[in-house]
Formats: C-alpha cells, structure tokens, sequence
C-alpha cells in the first residue's frame, strides 16, 4: 500500500498554495498512493505570525477555501488525504479571530471529514536574545486523535494517530495514542511540521525514527522545506519510516513526494521479533 508525505515551500498567497497542495495530491494519487499527507501550514506561510488569523476557517464549512479544496481533492482523486494544518476558527469566537487552532482535517476518499485534531503542543522559546510564542495565536487543542482509515480495495484498514510539529517532542503524546483503551496499536503516526532549519538539522529525523521505534508503527511526516518569502527557512526532509526506524522515503528539500510502501506485514514481524508493546510495565 502506497502513502506519501508531502513536502511543500508555502508562501504568503492562499490560493498559489492550494494550487500547489492539490497539484501534490494528485501527483501522488497518480502514482498510485492511497493516503497522502501536507505539511503544517501548507496553505499560508504568512510574513507575521498573526497573518494566518484572516484565514480562519469555520469548522466544517466545505465552501471555505481550504477546506473546500481538501474536500474536493480527496474526493476526485479517490485518496484519503490529510491535510496538513489551517487556521480554525474557535467555536463562538469573535470575527475578525483574535486566536485560532492549528488544526489537522482529515478527508476520506468520498470527500467527507474523518477526522479532526488540534495541535496540543505550543511552540514557545526565549533565549535572551529572540523569543517567540505560538500562544500569542494559537489556542491549544485539548485532546489527542486517533480514527481509522478504512483503505477498501483489498488492503487492511489503518488505525492512524495524529499530531502536528512540536508534538513530536512529547512522547508521552503517542504512548497515549497507542494504549488507548479498548484499541489495537497504531499503524501509523502522522506528523505534519513546519520544522525550524536549525532545529530539523539536529533533532527531526532523530525524534521520527524514535517514535517509530518505540510504538513499533509507520511514521509519515510531511513537511515544509525551504526558503519561504517571509524570509524563514524550514528544514524539509519530508519521510517515511518504518517501525524499525527505517528510512522508506525522503524529500531533503523543495516541494515533491516522499512515496513510500507500507507494508502490515512488516508492522507484524517487527511487533513478534521484538514485543517490547507486550513487555510495557508503566
């Protein structure tokens, strides 16, 4: 089973970045992906921070741009499709939004909503000289996610877990997400980000690896990875791994697909060779 993860170089205009999310999502699914993901904040890289908060969606409004785009694309390319993060307006809040969710939708082959979640984890840093707070925007989410993919077609279903970029920092995050009571072990872990250059160099394919490791899942990471007009560069490095830490697929930077094959056998024989799931004691 094909996934892919993709890699894009947002910039500052809504609609060029649609036209490059879809133009992805259809590269893939001719290439014979089944699920695909976008990077965190495919749709706007913005010059401000505050940028994103013009672009605030409503939740479940598929005549929204971004909304509407991942809804139709899933649809009309028959894949599910993750898409990434937008900016979701907060339920009641004021308009023009003063704060949003950094929020993944998740948009199954008919083009309905699957899934959703919002980031939980909140990027914040002040080493004396530069300091930055994603809380000045963004709300925190207040659960994790899980939902499964069902793939049809002859494949197993996926049980998916999601989260977003900083999330990756929290192991404690996918533990939860893996033991969910009553649930079978993830599949898969998918992890859109917009990693900073610096920080993706020393820790990103670090941190992925060990959480594909330690849950004994497929880790699809979809990123930003460039130089973006607001003058940022992101890291890239978009991947796929295996649960034995395996690098399937990488994008080291620019826009393209990391396509990779999944295979639940592997997830098998990795989970016999070594049970360290069943040898769990905390």
């Amino acid at each position: 089973m094909k996934i892919a993860a993709i890699q894009m170089v947002s910039g500052p205009q809504l609609q060029a970045n649609l036209d490059r999310a879809r133009h992805w999502i259809e590269q893939a699914a001719a290439q014979g992906a089944r699920l695909v993901s976008l990077p965190e904040y495919f749709c706007l890289m913005g010059h401000h921070d505050g940028d994103k908060l013009a672009f605030a969606e409503r939740a479940g409004d598929l005549e929204a741009p971004i909304q509407g785009m991942l809804s139709r694309a899933a649809r009309e390319t028959g894949v599910w499709v993750l898409g990434g993060t937008l900016p979701m307006a907060l339920e009641g809040g004021s308009a023009p939004a003063e704060r949003v969710r950094n929020t993944t939708c998740v948009f199954a082959p008919d083009g309905s909503l699957a899934a959703r979640y919002d980031k939980l984890h909140l990027f914040r840093y002040d080493n004396g000289r530069e300091h930055y707070d994603e809380g000045r925007v963004l709300e925190a989410g207040d659960a994790p996610t899980t939902f499964t993919a069902r793939m049809g077609a002859g494949d197993p279903d996926l049980r998916i877990g999601l989260s977003v970029c900083y999330d990756l920092r929290f192991p404690e995050l996918y533990r939860a997400m893996n033991f969910e009571a009553g649930q079978p072990p993830l599949d898969l872990i998918s992890v859109p980000a917009a990693f900073t250059y610096t920080t993706g160099q020393a820790h990103w394919e670090l941190l992925l690896r060990a959480r594909a490791v330690e849950n004994q899942a497929f880790v699809m990471a979809a990123a930003q990875g460039g130089q973006h007009d607001n003058g940022r560069r992101t890291w890239g490095h978009s991947m796929v791994i295996d649960p034995w830490g395996e690098v399937l697929a990488c994008v080291a930077e620019g826009e393209g697909l990391a396509l990779a094959d999944i295979d639940p056998a592997r997830l098998k024989q990795v989970r016999t060779q070594l049970p360290a799931l069943n040898h769990r004691r905390l």
